[in-house]
C-alpha cells in the first residue's frame, strides 16, 4: 500500500513478545485509519519475535523494523521516534491491543483540537506511569532533561535485573516479614526539594499495597512522608516514645551543589547559637539527619539510609525506580495485585452515581 502522507506513526517495541506480537500487530495493521506506518523496535530478543516480523513485513510495505541490543522499552520508543515521519505518534505496548478505530478516533480527535497526542498504556495506574509518556512528555516541556532521567531509571532497572540490587529485595522481605508488627512505613527525606516526591511515595506505597490478598485478608502498609527539619518536631516525639509500630527510611542529600553559608554573627546573650557560624547549610542539614536517625536507633526503631551524592535527574531517576521495584517486591510476598487500585474504583462508580 503506497501512503502519500502517513497520518500516524505506530510504534511498538518488541523484546521477547512472540506469544503475543502477531495480535498486537495484527491490531495495528487492521486499523480503519490506512495512512499509518508501523515502526517495530527489536530490543535484542532472543524468542522468535524478529522472526515474526519479519514474517508481517513482507506483506505489508507500511512496516519498519528496526534492530538493536537490548536497551529496554524506554529507549526503544526513542528509536522509532527517531524515523518516524507521521504527523502524530502513538505507542504500543508488544502485548498490548489496539481497538480497530482507535487511530482513527484519536487521529480526527487530535485534528480537530490541534494537539499532539501520546499512547497511554491502559495497564500502568498513574503511580507508575512516571517513566511513560505521562511523565516524561510534561517533564520535558517543563524544560527537564529527559534523557538524563531516563538513563537513571534505566540503569537502575538493568543493575537490578542484573542481579546487582540483593538489598532491595532484602528489605522487601523484611518489611513483608514485620509488616504485622511494623504497619506503617515512615520516609524523612532531609531536602524540601523532595516534598513532591515525598507525595508520589505516598501514593506509590499506600494505593499499591492496600488491598485483599488471595485469602480474602486485608493487607497494606501505612506511608508516611515527612521532611526534615520541618517536621522533626512534629513527629520526632512520636517515634521516640510513641509506639514501636514503625520502619523510618533517610533519604539524605551529600551535595546539595550551594555555597550558602549561615554568617559569622554573633548575638549577645545568644552566644549559644554560635556552634553554627560560619558552617554550609548543607552541613547543618546533613547533620541534622545524622542526629535525629541516631536518636530514632537508640530509641529502638529499625532504620536504614538512602543517601544521594546530588539532586540531579539520573539520581532522582534512580531513586524512583528504586521505588517502584520495592513497592513491586512487597506487593508480590503480599501476594496482591500491585498495580491495580479496586477500591479507588469504587468511590468513582459511587460518584458517578451521584452525579447522575
Amino acid at each position: 500500500m503506497e501512503i502519500e502522507k502517513v497520518k500516524v506513526s505506530i510504534i511498538i517495541p518488541v523484546f521477547n513478545n512472540e506469544d503475543f506480537i502477531a495480535k498486537t500487530l495484527e491490531s495495528a495493521i487492521n486499523q480503519t485509519l490506512k495512512e499509518i506506518e508501523i515502526i517495530l523496535v527489536n530490543d535484542g530478543s532472543t524468542d522468535k519475535s524478529l522472526e515474526i516480523l519479519n514474517k508481517y513485513k513482507t506483506f505489508d510495505n507500511r512496516i519498519k523494523i528496526i534492530n538493536q541490543k537490548n536497551q529496554g522499552a524506554l529507549f526503544s520508543r526513542f528509536e522509532g521516534i527517531k524515523i518516524a515521519t507521521g504527523e502524530y505518534i502513538q505507542m504500543v505496548d508488544g502485548d498490548d491491543f489496539l481497538k480497530i478505530d482507535c487511530c482513527e478516533k484519536l487521529y480526527k480527535f487530535a485534528k480537530k483540537n490541534s494537539i499532539k497526542t501520546f499512547y497511554i498504556p491502559q495497564n500502568v495506574g498513574g503511580r507508575f506511569s512516571v517513566f511513560s509518556a505521562v511523565g516524561i512528555v510534561p517533564l520535558f516541556l517543563a524544560g527537564i532533561d529527559v534523557e538524563k532521567i531516563l538513563e537513571g531509571a534505566r540503569e537502575f532497572f538493568d543493575s537490578f535485573f542484573s542481579k546487582n540490587e540483593w538489598h532491595l529485595i532484602r528489605k522487601a522481605a523484611f518489611i513483608y516479614e514485620r509488616s504485622k508488627c511494623y504497619k506503617m512505613n515512615v520516609l524523612f527525606s532531609y531536602s524540601s526539594l523532595l516534598d513532591e516526591f515525598n507525595k508520589w511515595y505516598v501514593q506509590l506505597w499506600g494505593e499499591s499495597l492496600g488491598k485483599i490478598d488471595k485469602k480474602g485478608k486485608r493487607v497494606g502498609l501505612t506511608p508516611i512522608g515527612l521532611l526534615g527539619s520541618i517536621d522533626q518536631h512534629s513527629f520526632l516525639q512520636l517515634l521516640i516514645e510513641g509506639p514501636k509500630d514503625k520502619t523510618v527510611t533517610f533519604i539524605k542529600v551529600k551535595n546539595f551543589e550551594s555555597s550558602l553559608k549561615i554568617p559569622n554573627l554573633t548575638l549577645s546573650y545568644l552566644e549559644k547559637t554560635d556552634f553554627v557560624n560560619n558552617r554550609l547549610f548543607n552541613e547543618l542539614i546533613n547533620a541534622q539527619c545524622d542526629a535525629t536517625k541516631e536518636s530514632v536507633i537508640r530509641s529502638g526503631i529499625d532504620v536504614d539510609e538512602i543517601v544521594l551524592e546530588t539532586l540531579q535527574e539520573k539520581n532522582i531517576a534512580a531513586l524512583m525506580a528504586y521505588y517502584e521495584l520495592l513497592t513491586s517486591a512487597v506487593g508480590a510476598l503480599f501476594e496482591i495485585n500491585t498495580y491495580n487500585q479496586p477500591g479507588v474504583e469504587i468511590g468513582k462508580k459511587i460518584l458517578f452515581e451521584k452525579m447522575n
